[in-house]
């Protein structure tokens, strides 16, 4: 009997490592194939370029430099989702989203994906209302990675702020979503 479980805790002890080693998660940043630039092409030199070859020039980036022109008006912000605005890279290759459309003199045009909670006050201000809450990634074991927890922060007339604390046990939160709604009404 004492055999059969020392033969049991031999196989059993190695597979228990292995298996809390798999699950360990690394938050490394994921490199991004660069596609390759294409092979030169002969000019050709145009006397005066028509109405016909003329193309629309790309249109501005806002102040932040982001380019919203393809977000539609939110109206509700409670029902907001994941992957409806634009995606794009902040401050240390932070990644965000940035869901409608700007109200008029805003303050969230100056703001920047990647941006501490104390950097946002001191351009926004103070919120109409804020509070915390946890991400499903917060019961993932062994999970040490960014995004555990969420922030958020109201402004009236403005639109809701989302904060993710960083990776590891620090406790600091940045900025990773921008959802301008002109008709928030500054609660949670």
């Amino acid at each position: 009997m004492t055999t059969c479980r020392i033969r049991y805790a031999r196989i059993a002890a190695p597979v228990l490592l292995l298996s809390l080693l798999a699950g360990c998660v690394s938050n490394q940043p994921k490199e991004e194939a660069k596609p390759e630039p294409a092979p030169p092409v002969a000019e050709k030199k145009a006397a005066a370029p028509t109405a016909a070859t003329k193309t629309a020039a790309p249109k501005p980036a806002g102040k932040n430099g982001y380019d919203l022109s393809k977000n539609k008006p939110v109206t509700d912000s409670t029902k907001v989702e994941s992957g409806q605005g634009t995606m794009v890279k902040g401050i240390n290759n932070w990644e965000g989203e940035v869901t409608g459309v700007p109200a008029a003199k805003s303050r969230f045009t100056n703001l920047r994906i990647g941006m501490s909670q104390q950097q946002v006050v001191d351009i926004a201000g103070q919120p109409t209302d804020q509070g915390a809450y946890v991400t499903g990634k917060a019961f993932i074991p062994f999970y040490f990675g960014s995004d555990r927890s969420r922030w958020e922060m109201v402004y009236k007339g403005q639109g809701r702020l989302i904060f993710s604390n960083q990776a590891g046990f620090g406790s600091g939160y940045y900025l990773t979503w921008i959802i301008h709604n002109a008709n928030e009404g500054g609660y949670r």
